[in-house]
């Protein structure tokens, strides 16, 4: 039996993003249902499947996976074939420490520069935090391509956690027009190629909803 994954909005959920496009990249078969978010449905269905009451959530037969990051470790430890974490010890630590990074951290980008498939909005929400937060993004995007880049044209060579981890921001400094460094600038424009993104950003450009809560700049 195929997985079932449930998510938000595809023009706003970037914790729904995460999750979706390791599988649809990594060929693993699933189910998708999409609920807009404070809809009925959402509010009636999520909490039957997710404790937080958030998305995503990966159904497993029954099993139930909340939170991106747990979707991923599950997935990988499903699917051992996908390696999904860097083999060598040094770059699995890396990779796992820039994952927990983005899953703690960089408020001042979330904040001001909501994932918005959809928008085009140059030069919005360049606060000092959100200037920060861009700029440690960059220092980590530029050191793991100047460490693997003989690798492969992902974070660490191959696709692996960490790139799905760090997609809804090359969505958000494309809506934004964040200037990057040659190096990162590569990286994101490859990220952007990817079959499976494309087919979500033009999910996203297609949905219905306008929802006034995430258009901070409307």
């Amino acid at each position: 039996m195929a997985y079932q994954l449930i998510i938000g909005n595809k023009n706003y959920s970037s914790w729904s993003l995460r999750a979706w496009l390791l599988l649809r990249h990594c060929g693993v078969e699933f189910e998708e249902q999409r609920l807009a978010f404070f809809s009925p449905e959402f509010k009636s269905i999520v909490p039957s499947y997710s404790p937080s009451g958030k998305v995503p959530v990966l159904v497993d037969g029954d099993i139930r996976v909340w939170d991106s990051m747990s979707i991923s470790e599950y997935i990988a430890e499903k699917h051992p074939e996908l390696t999904l974490w860097p083999q060598d010890i040094a770059a699995r630590a890396m990779a796992r420490s820039i994952c927990a990074e983005m899953h703690a951290g960089f408020m001042g980008l979330r904040n001001n520069m909501p994932l918005n498939c959809r928008g085009d909005l140059p030069g919005k929400g360049r606060t000092q935090d959100t200037k920060h937060d861009i700029a440690r993004i960059i220092a980590i995007w530029e050191d793991c391509r100047k460490r693997y880049a003989d690798a492969g044209p992902f974070l660490f060579g191959h696709f692996t956690i960490a790139d799905a981890t760090y997609t809804p921001v090359v969505l958000r400094f494309r809506t934004y027009e964040v200037e990057l460094p040659a190096q990162s600038q590569a990286y994101a424009d490859h990220i952007q190629a990817l079959p499976a993104m494309q087919e979500w950003v033009a999910a996203a450009r297609s949905e219905p909803e306008t929802i006034l809560q995430f258009e901070p700049y409307a």
